[in-house]
């Protein structure tokens, strides 16, 4: 589907007059890699999965940075009239909604940020740079994205993930188109939201995995101490692409978490 004015498309299921649950991809992501969930929750909500500006069919930014994502994210939630949603989002789509918090931090139930971080940090920085590298030197030299997507979506994952994620993740990642994963790995220097992590009001699920190094569990944990009222979950044995890696682990630690939510506020 697409909004109104058709720069975002997205995925949907469940009735539109349904509480709002809207699920944000990560860098090698798509709309299309939530499918698992929208189905498991669509019962209850009217769970909607973007695609980011510049993925799928959703047109890109002019200049990308997590503040124009934000802003975008805004614009999708009124073209989709979409009141006081739950947000859930993974790994830079948990950055956007950090980011997003900022500017409208009474028009959410709650959030969940998957596998994400509270701050990338300079350029300069070696951990920063040897990242980057990692990931755009092999487009430098001539990789496309889909030649790396089985050793990108490799490296992401932890033990034993899911063979039917694991294909949709390779699929996701190889369809990125290779402009908007740079501009989106770009976005991510200097991002840095450690500051208003106390300011965020609403409850929140902060959700890691065991052997994510991306976003490692321990920083994770310490980044739900600063939010007051967050609750933390460790996937054991899952990498960056939890959904995915494990759909029934991810399924049931969101789901006693939206109880949670319907349980204290209606």
């Amino acid at each position: 589907m697409t909004t109104k004015d058709g720069r975002f498309a997205y995925e949907a299921a469940g009735k539109p007059g349904a509480a709002p649950l809207i699920f944000l991809h990560g860098i090698g992501g798509a709309a299309r890699a939530w499918r698992l969930q929208l189905a498991t929750f669509g019962d209850r909500f009217h769970a909607i999965a973007w695609d980011m500006p510049g993925y799928g069919r959703s047109a890109p930014l002019a200049r990308v940075s997590i503040a124009a994502l934000a802003d975008a994210l805004q614009q999708f939630i009124e073209q989709i009239g979409a009141a006081k949603p739950i947000l859930v989002g993974h790994s830079i789509g948990g950055m956007i909604v950090q980011k997003w918090l900022t500017q409208s931090p009474k028009l959410v139930r709650a959030v969940v940020l998957a596998q994400t971080s509270p701050a990338f940090g300079k350029a300069d920085g070696e951990w920063q740079k040897s990242f980057i590298e990692a990931r755009l030197g092999p487009l430098n030299r001539g990789e496309t994205m889909k030649s790396l997507a089985p050793s990108l979506v490799k490296e992401l994952v932890g033990d034993d993930p899911d063979p039917k994620g694991m294909e949709l993740a390779r699929e996701c990642m190889a369809s990125v188109p290779e402009a908007s994963y740079r501009a989106m790995m770009l976005a991510l220097i200097g991002f840095d939201q450690r500051s208003t992590l106390k300011d965020i009001s609403v409850p929140t699920l902060l959700l890691s995995g065991s052997k994510d190094n991306n976003a490692p569990a321990p920083m994770m944990a310490k980044m739900a101490t600063y939010i007051p009222a967050a609750e933390y979950v460790e996937l054991p044995g899952v990498g960056h692409l939890a959904n995915l890696e494990r759909p029934d682990a991810f399924d049931k630690a969101l789901g006693s978490f939206l109880d949670s939510i319907v349980a204290k506020h209606g």
